[in-house]
């Protein structure tokens, strides 16, 4: 239980919609083109100071090694969570998010001391004024879209939310229009229509249709949008990978999340943490941290295009397995709109989403 929603300013694998911090490649390679920032740039890390010491050097992997692992960590964050919420009922997706965002707190820092992987750390000039005007509300929107993606699952299927999130890229286009960081024109509005009227016909189809379900994904999708803008807005194109972000973000919302637990699930998954076990919980925050380290190893390894393609392929997977493991049901209209949404995400990618 951020891909994208992989750019170095983002947090997440929103670990991936389920993934408390997951970060979906595809959703950060979206609003990275579509600030046109360069795919190379944003692969590499911030220069490091020159000292006299030598650095260490961060490990690399293939696209060939790297992108099997993280298609099945991003899956397996996701069926897990469904698992977690809807088979063995633990129904408190408050809870799950905080306890996600508190390991990656702890896991992050465990990392800087131990490997390469968040030097990145040592780069970010982190003062008073920026934590309170950049990283606070940026963590609140982060730690918003989470909880509500997160939610969803509670009343709609895994399939149908991976249809739904196709409309992620419209958003962040109609956030970034909004604000003026970039510019409508005929080419982008038309695959605006080709993604929204897919995903429209895609909930036409649907049979176990919830309206409240869809409201909160709807939601967390907007909150997803405005968080990858305001990172941009606010912290002015500064760089950092999924796992340096975390290290920043995972805090923040964790105390927020804390915050807000009292007023929304109270005591009671508490109550029900014997039921569900020490095992349980550790393995699924654990597979949720993976993804991000997987994120980083990821960004660096695939062009823009590969991810957003490994992304689909990836929610392809997961509807498929969503009706074999869940009994989840896909209607032949519900394929044809994902295949409609699915073709304007991949005109979106091959335009290069030239202004």
């Amino acid at each position: 239980m951020n891909p994208a929603q992989d750019e170095k300013h983002t947090q997440p694998a929103k670990v991936e919609d389920v993934a408390a911090p997951g970060f979906s490649p595809e959703q950060h390679q979206v609003v990275r083109e579509d600030l046109e920032i360069d795919d190379s740039e944003e692969a590499s890390m911030l220069p490091s100071p020159v000292v006299a010491q030598t650095p260490r050097q961060k490990p690399k992997l293939t696209a060939a090694i790297i992108i099997p692992i993280w298609i099945i960590l991003s899956s397996s964050v996701i069926i897990y969570n469904n698992y977690l919420y809807n088979t063995l009922h633990f129904r408190y997706p408050v809870f799950v998010v905080t306890w996600h965002l508190t390991f990656a707190a702890i896991g992050t820092r465990i990392l800087q001391r131990t490997t390469p992987l968040l030097d990145g750390v040592k780069d970010v000039s982190m003062s008073k004024d920026m934590f309170l005007k950049s990283i606070l509300p940026i963590g609140f929107l982060f730690s918003g879209s989470l909880i509500l993606s997160n939610t969803a699952y509670l009343y709609l299927s895994v399939s149908y939310i991976q249809m739904l999130k196709a409309f992620n890229a419209v958003a962040v286009l109609l956030v970034s229009w909004t604000f003026r960081i970039s510019e409508p024109n005929r080419k982008l509005a038309l695959i605006v229509l080709m993604i929204s009227s897919g995903v429209a016909v895609a909930s036409g189809g649907e049979l176990k249709f919830n309206m409240f379900g869809f409201i909160v994904q709807a939601a967390s999708v907007g909150f997803e949008a405005a968080r990858l803008v305001m990172i941009e807005i606010l912290l002015h194109g500064l760089k950092m990978d999924p796992l340096v972000s975390l290290h920043y973000y995972a805090p923040v919302c964790a105390f927020l999340n804390l915050v807000a637990l009292p007023f929304t699930e109270g005591l009671a998954p508490f109550f029900e943490l014997a039921r569900i076990g020490p095992f349980i919980l550790i393995t699924n925050a654990a597979v949720a941290f993976l993804l991000n380290v997987a994120a980083v190893f990821l960004v660096g390894a695939a062009s823009g295009l590969v991810l957003t393609l490994t992304g689909v392929f990836k929610d392809i997977l997961l509807i498929t397995g969503s009706t074999l493991l869940f009994g989840s049901t896909v209607t032949a209209i519900q394929v044809f709109g994902y295949s409609v949404a699915l073709g304007g995400l991949v005109m979106f990618k091959l335009t290069g989403n030239k202004k």
